[in-house]
């Protein structure tokens, strides 16, 4: 059996200092996880049960670069902590889901903000603000072998060197063991599969020319900039 068309090459994130790379098999992001965030969105977290959406693969963009993107006037920037797994399953409990990670990456989750915003007006999905292409920058994975299991420890995110997002990874509501756990009850997870935990607040429009630096503790700095 041959295929009738030439095979996708396969979405990989690179592993830091290491010629290995990681393959891809699912994204998914949660919506809101930083309470200061839900609130300049307009929403009470204290009153809201974990929610996600799915970015698609190869929206994985490691190039250091992010076309700006067509039908959109309002491109919003959101730096997270991306959380890579070896292993998976179905219904997996929250003190055995730090098993399966593999490591952890800094991430954006690009958002065309205006597409959304007329989505959640019309009651729906938000895959034409969130699942375009190039629409995830992210930097190197770091092994647990090396960095441990991060709970805590600051996340930032500047645009031309003028801060924007500040934040720490304890301030999330739904922890990563809560996450990957509720997850296993919709989903089978897998190796390959990424996600992305949220965003602290102060998420804003970026423009062609602009450099963001996105920081999280233990992880280094991811440079992109907007081409």
């Amino acid at each position: 059996m041959s295929y009738v068309i030439p095979t996708p090459f396969p979405t990989v994130v690179p592993i830091i200092d290491s010629n290995d790379t990681f393959p891809v098999r699912r994204v998914y992001c949660i919506g809101r996880n930083y309470a200061d965030h839900a609130i300049e969105m307009g929403h009470d977290p204290e009153k809201e049960p974990p929610f996600f959406f799915q970015k698609n693969p190869d929206n994985i963009n490691p190039t250091g670069n992010f076309p700006y993107p067509s039908q959109s006037q309002d491109v919003h920037y959101e730096v997270e902590l991306v959380v890579a797994l070896k292993s998976g399953g179905v219904d997996i409990s929250p003190d055995k889901a730090m098993e399966h990670i593999y490591g952890y990456a800094i991430g954006l989750d690009m958002t065309r903000r205006d597409l959304q915003a007329h989505m959640k007006k019309m009651g729906r999905p938000w895959e034409i603000g969130k699942a375009f292409e190039q629409s995830a920058p992210i930097g190197p994975l770091h092994p647990v072998e090396t960095v441990g299991n991060l709970s805590s420890g600051s996340i930032a995110l500047t645009v031309n060197g003028e801060p924007k997002q500040q934040g720490d990874l304890n301030q999330m509501i739904w922890k990563i063991p809560e996450m990957i756990a509720y997850l296993s009850q919709y989903y089978e997870l897998a190796a390959g599969d990424l996600i992305m935990t949220g965003t602290p607040a102060g998420v804003g429009s970026i423009h062609v020319g602009d450099v963001m630096f996105a920081t999280i503790e233990g992880l280094g700095t991811l440079e992109v900039q907007v081409i």
